[in-house]
Protein backbone atom coordinates (compact mmCIF):
# COMPACT_ATOMS: atom_id res chain seq x y z
CA UNK A 1 0.00 0.00 0.00
CA UNK A 2 0.85 3.47 -0.44
CA UNK A 3 2.47 5.04 2.54
CA UNK A 4 0.59 8.37 2.29
CA UNK A 5 -2.89 6.58 2.15
CA UNK A 6 -1.81 4.16 5.14
CA UNK A 7 -1.01 7.25 7.53
CA UNK A 8 -4.29 9.15 6.09
CA UNK A 9 -6.08 6.44 7.62
CA UNK A 10 -4.29 5.77 10.53
CA UNK A 11 -4.91 9.77 11.22
CA UNK A 12 -8.78 9.29 10.73
CA UNK A 13 -9.06 7.02 14.08
CA UNK A 14 -7.24 9.48 16.08
CA UNK A 15 -8.97 11.47 18.58
CA UNK A 16 -5.98 13.79 19.44
CA UNK A 17 -2.39 14.70 17.66
CA UNK A 18 0.28 12.30 17.78
CA UNK A 19 0.47 9.58 19.99
CA UNK A 20 -2.71 10.04 21.92
CA UNK A 21 -5.23 6.96 22.69
CA UNK A 22 -7.21 5.53 19.35
CA UNK A 23 -10.80 6.00 19.50
CA UNK A 24 -12.47 2.85 20.04
CA UNK A 25 -15.67 2.01 18.41
CA UNK A 26 -18.25 0.60 20.96
CA UNK A 27 -20.52 -2.35 19.56
CA UNK A 28 -23.86 -1.75 20.67
CA UNK A 29 -25.52 -5.40 21.43
CA UNK A 30 -29.44 -5.02 21.94
CA UNK A 31 -30.81 -8.37 22.81
CA UNK A 32 -34.26 -9.18 21.38
CA UNK A 33 -34.71 -11.65 24.32
CA UNK A 34 -35.57 -9.06 26.50
CA UNK A 35 -38.54 -7.38 25.19
CA UNK A 36 -40.03 -11.00 25.23
CA UNK A 37 -38.99 -11.37 28.97
CA UNK A 38 -40.76 -7.80 30.25
CA UNK A 39 -43.75 -9.56 28.12
CA UNK A 40 -43.83 -12.49 29.82
CA UNK A 41 -43.70 -11.38 33.02
CA UNK A 42 -46.55 -8.71 32.54
CA UNK A 43 -48.78 -12.15 31.38
CA UNK A 44 -47.43 -13.65 34.73
CA UNK A 45 -48.56 -10.26 36.61
CA UNK A 46 -52.07 -10.28 35.10
CA UNK A 47 -52.03 -14.07 35.78
CA UNK A 48 -53.07 -15.35 32.14
CA UNK A 49 -53.52 -19.22 31.86
CA UNK A 50 -53.01 -21.27 28.80
CA UNK A 51 -55.85 -22.97 26.73
CA UNK A 52 -54.90 -25.94 25.63
CA UNK A 53 -56.09 -28.13 22.04
CA UNK A 54 -56.65 -24.53 19.73
CA UNK A 55 -55.85 -25.75 16.34
CA UNK A 56 -57.09 -22.49 15.02
CA UNK A 57 -57.44 -19.04 15.33
CA UNK A 58 -58.91 -16.69 13.06
CA UNK A 59 -59.48 -12.57 13.74
CA UNK A 60 -61.62 -10.65 10.88
CA UNK A 61 -60.83 -7.12 10.58
CA UNK A 62 -62.38 -5.51 7.99
CA UNK A 63 -62.44 -8.08 4.67
CA UNK A 64 -59.32 -9.49 5.25
CA UNK A 65 -58.80 -12.91 8.31
CA UNK A 66 -55.46 -12.94 10.53
CA UNK A 67 -55.40 -16.94 11.00
CA UNK A 68 -53.28 -18.20 13.40
CA UNK A 69 -52.59 -22.32 12.68
CA UNK A 70 -51.74 -24.28 16.07
CA UNK A 71 -51.19 -21.13 17.63
CA UNK A 72 -50.34 -20.54 21.62
CA UNK A 73 -53.58 -18.99 23.66
CA UNK A 74 -53.28 -17.61 27.18
CA UNK A 75 -56.18 -16.00 28.71
CA UNK A 76 -57.04 -13.71 32.02
CA UNK A 77 -60.75 -13.66 32.05
CA UNK A 78 -60.49 -11.16 34.96
CA UNK A 79 -58.29 -8.59 32.99
CA UNK A 80 -60.06 -9.34 29.74
CA UNK A 81 -57.27 -10.05 27.91
CA UNK A 82 -56.79 -12.99 25.42
CA UNK A 83 -53.07 -13.54 24.03
CA UNK A 84 -52.44 -15.22 20.61
CA UNK A 85 -49.09 -16.57 19.78
CA UNK A 86 -47.56 -17.71 16.33
CA UNK A 87 -47.26 -17.29 13.09
CA UNK A 88 -49.59 -15.44 11.28
CA UNK A 89 -51.09 -15.32 7.87
CA UNK A 90 -52.89 -12.95 6.33
CA UNK A 91 -55.54 -14.12 4.00
CA UNK A 92 -58.94 -12.58 2.11
CA UNK A 93 -62.17 -13.36 3.59
CA UNK A 94 -63.38 -14.67 0.41
CA UNK A 95 -60.96 -17.55 0.58
CA UNK A 96 -61.32 -18.96 4.18
CA UNK A 97 -65.36 -18.14 3.93
CA UNK A 98 -66.09 -22.03 2.91
CA UNK A 99 -64.03 -23.53 6.06
CA UNK A 100 -65.56 -21.19 8.31
CA UNK A 101 -68.97 -21.70 7.92
CA UNK A 102 -68.22 -25.75 8.91
CA UNK A 103 -67.25 -24.24 12.42
CA UNK A 104 -69.53 -21.70 12.95
CA UNK A 105 -72.36 -22.48 15.22
CA UNK A 106 -76.33 -21.75 14.61
CA UNK A 107 -76.12 -18.44 16.06
CA UNK A 108 -73.21 -17.66 14.47
CA UNK A 109 -74.55 -18.63 10.62
CA UNK A 110 -77.87 -16.43 11.65
CA UNK A 111 -75.95 -13.42 12.04
CA UNK A 112 -73.66 -14.62 8.84
CA UNK A 113 -76.48 -14.82 6.89
CA UNK A 114 -77.48 -11.21 7.53
CA UNK A 115 -74.31 -9.70 6.45
CA UNK A 116 -74.30 -11.83 3.49
CA UNK A 117 -77.79 -10.22 2.56
CA UNK A 118 -76.28 -6.63 3.50
CA UNK A 119 -73.86 -7.55 1.21
CA UNK A 120 -75.95 -8.45 -2.08
CA UNK A 121 -78.47 -5.39 -1.74
CA UNK A 122 -75.20 -3.44 -2.20
CA UNK A 123 -74.21 -3.04 -5.62
CA UNK A 124 -71.52 -4.71 -6.57
CA UNK A 125 -69.13 -1.53 -7.31
CA UNK A 126 -70.35 0.70 -4.02
CA UNK A 127 -68.24 1.03 -1.11
CA UNK A 128 -69.60 2.17 2.13
CA UNK A 129 -69.44 5.41 3.04
CA UNK A 130 -68.99 7.19 6.14
CA UNK A 131 -72.71 8.83 5.66
CA UNK A 132 -73.90 5.55 5.27
CA UNK A 133 -72.68 4.29 8.39
CA UNK A 134 -74.34 7.20 10.55
CA UNK A 135 -78.01 6.05 9.43
CA UNK A 136 -80.49 3.97 11.47
CA UNK A 137 -81.07 0.79 10.45
CA UNK A 138 -84.67 0.35 9.76
CA UNK A 139 -86.33 -2.28 12.10
CA UNK A 140 -87.82 -5.50 11.28
CA UNK A 141 -91.46 -5.62 10.20
CA UNK A 142 -93.53 -6.79 12.81
CA UNK A 143 -91.05 -6.55 15.36
CA UNK A 144 -90.61 -3.82 18.22
CA UNK A 145 -87.97 -3.45 21.28
CA UNK A 146 -90.64 -4.06 23.30
CA UNK A 147 -91.18 -7.57 22.11
CA UNK A 148 -88.06 -8.54 21.78
CA UNK A 149 -87.46 -7.28 25.54
CA UNK A 150 -90.26 -9.65 26.79
CA UNK A 151 -89.10 -12.23 25.10
CA UNK A 152 -85.57 -12.48 26.42
CA UNK A 153 -85.13 -15.25 29.35
CA UNK A 154 -84.33 -12.99 32.14
CA UNK A 155 -81.54 -14.26 34.33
Amino acid sequence: MNREKLMKMAGAVRTGGKGSMRRKKKAVHKTTTTDDKRLQSTLKRIGVNAIPAIEEVNIFKDDIVIQFLNPKVQASIAANTWVVSGSPQTKKLQDLLPGIINQLGPDNLDNLRRLAEQFQKQAPGEVATQEDDDEVPELVAGETFEAAANEAPSS
